[in-house]
């Protein structure tokens, strides 16, 4: 069964207590449940994998090159993630990137993303629900399962 890879970042594997005034209180999980509702209907999977490490996330994008795309929130490693930022230039399949906060919202530091010129995409400010809308535009970009 083809898959999305839905891929987080440093901090984000303690969504729904972390800032809540930020990122809001939906876990992980249930943003896992949310995405995959909207994938479903292609037939797809979802592979979900948090990382707090940019090392490991390189090695889960290598690993999962078949997936057929990806939503990413690489979390604050899009400020100076350099390494991961090379994988995504190497990973072909589609993918978005998604911010659960509006970052041009947030602090001077924030505003520069060097993974999202890279992106099919980008989803921010949107809350969990950008992740599903991540999901819905997946769906719409890949032509072939």
């Amino acid at each position: 069964m083809s898959h999305v890879l839905l891929l987080n970042g440093p901090n984000l594997g303690t969504l729904g207590t972390r800032q809540p005034e930020i990122y809001g209180t939906t876990t992980l999980a249930e943003i896992e449940d949310m995405v995959a509702g909207e994938v479903a209907a292609r037939g797809w999977k979802v592979v979900s994998e948090q990382r707090n490490g940019e090392g490991e996330l390189i090695e889960l994008l290598q690993e999962h090159s078949e997936s057929v795309g990806a939503i990413v929130n690489p979390g604050a490693l899009m400020i100076a993630g350099w390494g991961l930022r090379d994988a995504l230039a190497d990973f072909a399949p589609p993918w978005i990137e998604v911010h659960l906060s509006n970052v041009w919202a947030r602090e001077d530091f924030r505003h520069t993303s060097v993974t999202a010129p890279l992106a099919a995409g980008v989803v921010m400010g949107m809350g969990a629900l950008g992740y599903r809308l991540a999901g819905h535009a997946l769906t719409r970009l890949v032509t072939a399962s």
